[in-house]
C-alpha cells in the first residue's frame, strides 16, 4: 500500500468526509430536460468531445481580464480569435472579469451589476472549444465596495453560479461533462447551505483537472465587509474537494493534476510586492500587514494556511506531477515554490500564474499560456507563453 492509499484508507474512515467522491445533486441541463444523474467527466484515449485524436493534446489558461473598454473591446476578441485558431482542448479563466474597481464612464461593464457576467458569458462561449471558468475575487468577493456598485458579496456569487454554473456542463462551444461539488458545504446570501457548484474536476486522456473556490482578498477574509462564517463553510469545501481530487487521481491511475483557482496565496517569502509572503517551512504568513478594517484589529487574518498545508501533504504523498494555476496578482510567471517542512523544494509541484492586466497599457498584457500535456512524458504539463500578434503594444509582430 502507497503513502497516498494509507492516506485515502483514513481519510474514507472520517466521519467529517463522509461526502462521496462521485456525489451529483440534480441539476437541469435546460429547460424541458430530465435533471441529471450522477455521472463523472472521464476522457480517454481521444474520446473527449473535443477533437483530440491522440493522448497529447493542448490547453490553454488566462484570467484577470478584461478590465477596461479597449481590453473588453479589442484585446479579448483577439486573444479569443487566437486561442479558436490553435485547435486547444480546452480553456480555463482563473477568475477576475473586471477590474477591482468599477470605471466611471466606461462602456463596457465594470461594476458587478448583472451586465457584467452577460458579457463574460459571451466571451466564454466564444470560444470554440470547451470553456471553463472559477470565479475571481473582483466579480464576487469584491463587489460589496461602493465603486463596484455596494452589492452583497454573497448574492453576486450566488448570481455567478446561475449565471456560469447551473449544469453539469463547461462552457464553450464544445462542452464537456463534467464533475461538481453539489454536496451542501457553502453558505448563500440567506445564509443556507448549497452546493459549491462552481467547484469542478474533468479528466483527460490520464490527467485530473480541477477548479477551486479560492480568492484575493484574504479569500474573502479581509477587504470590505470581510465575511468568516462564508470563507469558513467554503475553505472546509475547497480542502475537501482538492483532497478528493487526488483521491480520484489515485483509484484512477491518473499521470498528473492540475488546479486552477483565482487567489495568489503566496508561497514563501520570495516576493512582498505581489502576494503575502510566509514561511515556507510552516506555512505561516509572515507579513501579517496591520488590518485597515476594525472588525479585525491588529494583523490581517490568513485565508490560505489551511488549504496550503492540506494541499502540501497531498502533493508529497501523490509523488506524480501537479500544477497549480493562479492569477491574481498579475504578474506571469512559472516556479517550484513550494517546500516541505524541513525547507527542501517539492519537486512535483509547479506553480504557473498567468499573464493578468496592466491597464495602463491597454492590451499589453492580454495575453495567454499554451500549455501542451502529455501524460507519456516526464513532466506531463510543458508551457508556451502567447504573445497575441493583434494585442502587442512595444513592438511589432516579428
Amino acid at each position: 500500500m502507497t503513502k497516498h492509499d494509507c492516506r485515502i484508507s483514513e481519510r474514507r474512515s472520517n466521519a467529517n468526509r463522509k461526502a462521496s467522491v462521485w456525489s451529483m445533486a440534480l441539476l437541469m441541463v435546460a429547460a424541458g430536460l430530465a435533471a441529471w444523474p450522477a455521472a463523472s467527466a472521464q476522457a480517454s484515449n481521444g474520446n473527449t468531445g473535443t477533437g483530440i485524436a491522440s493522448r497529447a493534446y493542448a490547453i490553454g489558461l488566462w484570467g484577470d481580464l478584461p478590465y477596461n473598454d479597449i481590453q473588453a473591446q479589442v484585446g479579448v476578441p483577439n486573444l479569443i480569435a487566437d486561442m479558436n485558431s490553435q485547435k486547444l482542448a480546452f480553456t480555463v479563466h482563473d477568475g477576475d472579469l473586471k477590474a477591482g474597481n468599477g470605471i466611471v464612464g466606461s462602456l463596457t461593464p465594470t461594476t458587478c451589476a448583472d451586465a457584467l457576467y452577460v458579457q463574460g458569458l459571451g466571451f466564454f462561449n466564444a470560444l470554440e472549444s470547451a470553456a471553463m471558468f472559477t470565479p475571481g475575487d473582483n466579480d464576487w468577493t469584491d463587489c460589496d465596495r461602493p465603486k463596484n456598485g455596494s452589492f452583497s458579496s454573497r448574492e453576486r456569487l450566488d448570481h455567478e453560479r446561475q449565471v456560469f454554473f447551473s449544469t453539469p456542463y463547461s462552457l464553450g462551444q464544445n462542452p464537456i461533462l463534467q464533475e461538481v461539488q453539489t454536496d451542501k458545504l457553502c453558505l448563500d446570501h440567506n445564509n443556507s447551505y448549497v452546493g459549491c457548484v462552481e467547484n469542478r474536476r474533468w479528466t483527460v486522456n490520464g490527467i485530473v483537472y480541477a477548479t477551486l473556490n479560492i480568492q484575493g482578498s484574504c479569500n474573502n477574509l479581509c477587504d470590505t465587509s470581510p465575511d468568516p462564517a462564508e470563507y469558513a463553510a467554503r475553505n472546509a469545501a475547497n480542502i475537501l474537494w482538492m483532497q478528493q481530487t487526488f483521491d480520484e487521481a489515485v483509484a484512477t491511475g491518473a499521470s498528473a493534476i492540475m488546479f486552477i483557482s483565482q487567489g495568489d496565496p503566496g508561497w514563501d517569502n520570495s516576493d512582498p510586492t505581489r502576494s503575502p509572503t510566509r514561511d515556507p517551512k510552516t506555512l505561516i504568513e509572515s507579513d501579517m500587514l496591520p488590518s485597515s478594517d476594525p472588525a479585525f484589529p491588529g494583523a490581517t487574518p490568513d485565508g490560505f494556511h489551511d488549504f496550503l498545508v492540506a494541499l502540501r501533504n497531498e502533493v508529497i504523498a501523490f509523488e506524480r506531477p501537479v500544477a497549480y494555476v493562479h492569477g491574481d496578482s498579475h504578474y506571469f510567471r512559472i516556479d517550484r515554490p513550494l517546500q516541505d517542512s524541513k525547507g527542501q523544494r517539492i519537486e512535483n509541484f509547479v506553480r504557473v500564474e498567468t499573464f493578468g492586466d496592466n491597464a495602463a497599457n491597454g492590451t499589453n498584457d492580454v495575453q495567454w499560456l499554451k500549455v501542451f500535456v502529455d501524460d507519456r512524458t516526464r513532466e506531463v504539463f510543458s508551457f508556451q507563453p502567447q504573445i497575441v500578434p493583434g494585442n502587442r503594444v512595444v513592438h511589432p509582430v516579428p
